[in-house]
């Protein structure tokens, strides 16, 4: 069983950058998807990102396009979010999970290995 850490959040003010990271522990995640998601209050885990086993696929979501980029180090068995230009409506507690094999990469429900989340906060 795998288990993620994530971590990197904070406060910034608009157009500000952060990093995010997310390390495992257990099981290496290095043959799997890795997605990020995020929470906002009141809201639904929604998807921003996910990235294939070698690094070179990625997805994100359209509200994050072109501002944030997802990386892996294998080696170190930790993924990275680089979050820049960030946006209020950025501000969330952002989730790292594994996906497992078969699911859907865009939908919460098809990970796992969920670590207690990073805040990030952005000021306008």
């Amino acid at each position: 069983q795998v288990q993620l850490v994530e971590s990197g959040g904070g406060l910034v003010q608009a157009g500000g950058s952060l990093r995010l990271s997310c390390a495992a522990s257990g099981r290496a995640v290095s043959t799997s998807v890795m997605g990020w998601f995020r929470q906002a209050p009141a809201k639904e885990r929604e998807f921003v990102a996910w990235i294939g086993v070698r690094g070179i696929m990625k997805n994100y979501t359209d509200s994050v396009l072109g501002r944030f980029t997802a990386s892996r180090d294998t080696a170190k068995n930790t993924k990275y979010l680089q979050m820049n230009n960030l946006k209020r409506e950025d501000t969330a507690v952002y989730y790292c999970g594994q996906k497992r094999s078969g699911a859907d990469p865009y939908n919460p429900r098809g990970y796992e290995g969920w670590g207690q989340g990073t805040q990030v906060s952005v000021s306008s």
